[in-house]
C-alpha cells in the first residue's frame, strides 16, 4: 500500500475536517444554517462522538481510495483531484454511519476492535448520531465547488444509492431474523450488490461525474465497482469463518444469524445439512460468538 500512502493521508485529512473534533467549535454549527442562540457547540458532542470515535479507530479507506483513483484515470486537472478529495466523506461517513446502525440491528459486540457506538453512548444516541452522519455526509457536495447541475446530480446519486442501501439491508435483516430462512445464492448477491455493492457503485459515479466523465462511463464503472463490493463482502464472509476479521470475533455472523456466502455455498452443494446447520445457528444466537457452535 506504499504507492497509496500519499492518497489516504489525504484521505484522512479530509475526514478530520468533514467530522469536527471530539470537542466541536462554533464553525460546526455551520452545517446545520440558522440555529437558535440557545444552541451552543457542545451539544454536537452527542451527534459528532460517536460517529468520530469510529472513524478514528481506522479502516480499510479502500471507497474512498477508490473514488480518487477513478477521478485520476478519467482526467489530468489538479482542480478536479483537489474536488474530488472533498467528496470522499460522502462515502466513508455514509459507510460509518451505515457500520454504527448495522451494529445494534444485528446486536454486535464490538467494532474495529472496540465495544461497538451503541454499547459505549447508548442505543438511542447511536441511532441518532448516526441517521444525522447520513445527512452530514452530502454536506461534502456542497463545499466541493462545483457546478450547480453537478451538484444536483450529486444529491439524485447519493440519495439513490441511500435507498438501495437500506433495501439490501432490509433483505439481510430478515434472513438473519429467521433460522429457518436461507436464500438463494442468487438472492444473497443481488442483496450484498445493494447492501455493500451501492457504496462502491456511489464512489466511483460521484468521482466520474464530478469530473465531467461521459454518462455511460459514470454507469459502466458503477456497475463494476459494485461487483467489486460483492467480491469485498464474499471475501469478508470467509474470513470470518476462517480466520476471523480485525476488531470482530471469528464466527460473529454465525451468532447474528448471518446467511453468508460460504455457508449458502455449502448447503447448495450438500442440502442434507440444513438440520444441521440450523441447530448451529440456534446454538450460536443462544450462546454467542464464543460457541462450540462457530466451530463445527
Amino acid at each position: 500500500m506504499n504507492e497509496y500512502a500519499s492518497r489516504l493521508e489525504k484521505i484522512e485529512a479530509v475526514l478530520r475536517w468533514a467530522l469536527p473534533l471530539r470537542t466541536p467549535s462554533e464553525e460546526s454549527l455551520l452545517s446545520f444554517g440558522t440555529v437558535p442562540d440557545a444552541v451552543r457547540s457542545a451539544q454536537l458532542v452527542p451527534l459528532v462522538a460517536p460517529c468520530r470515535e469510529l472513524v478514528e479507530r481506522g479502516g480499510k479507506r479502500w471507497r474512498p481510495l477508490l473514488m480518487v483513483l477513478c477521478a485520476e484515470a478519467a482526467t489530468e486537472d489538479a482542480d478536479m483531484f483537489e474536488r474530488v478529495y472533498r467528496l470522499t466523506p460522502l462515502v466513508e461517513l455514509t459507510h460509518t454511519a451505515s457500520l454504527i446502525h448495522d451494529d445494534i440491528e444485528d446486536a454486535s459486540a464490538s467494532r474495529r476492535g472496540a465495544p461497538c457506538a451503541y454499547l459505549t453512548w447508548g442505543t438511542d444516541t447511536a441511532i441518532n448520531a448516526a441517521s444525522w452522519l447520513y445527512f452530514q455526509a452530502a454536506a461534502c457536495i456542497q463545499d466541493a465547488r462545483l457546478p450547480a447541475e453537478t451538484q444536483n446530480r450529486l444529491y439524485r446519486l447519493a440519495a439513490e444509492e441511500l435507498r438501495r442501501l437500506h433495501l439490501g439491508q432490509a433483505m439481510d435483516i430478515a434472513w438473519h431474523k429467521d433460522s429457518a430462512a436461507y436464500p438463494a445464492i442468487s438472492e444473497y448477491v443481488a442483496m450484498t450488490r445493494l447492501k455493500t455493492g451501492t457504496l462502491a457503485s456511489l464512489a466511483a459515479k460521484t468521482s466520474l461525474t464530478a469530473v465531467g466523465a461521459d454518462s455511460a462511463v459514470v454507469s459502466r464503472a458503477g456497475s463494476l465497482a459494485a461487483d467489486a463490493g460483492v467480491a469485498f463482502q464474499i471475501f469478508d464472509d470467509v474470513r470470518n469463518l476462517t480466520t476471523g476479521n480485525p476488531g470482530k470475533k471469528r464466527g460473529d455472523d454465525l451468532a447474528e444469524g448471518k446467511k453468508s456466502y460460504p455457508i449458502l455455498l455449502h448447503l447448495t452443494e450438500h442440502p442434507d445439512d440444513f438440520p444441521f446447520v440450523s441447530r448451529c445457528f440456534e446454538q450460536a444466537r443462544r450462546e454467542g460468538a464464543d460457541s462450540p457452535a462457530t466451530e463445527r
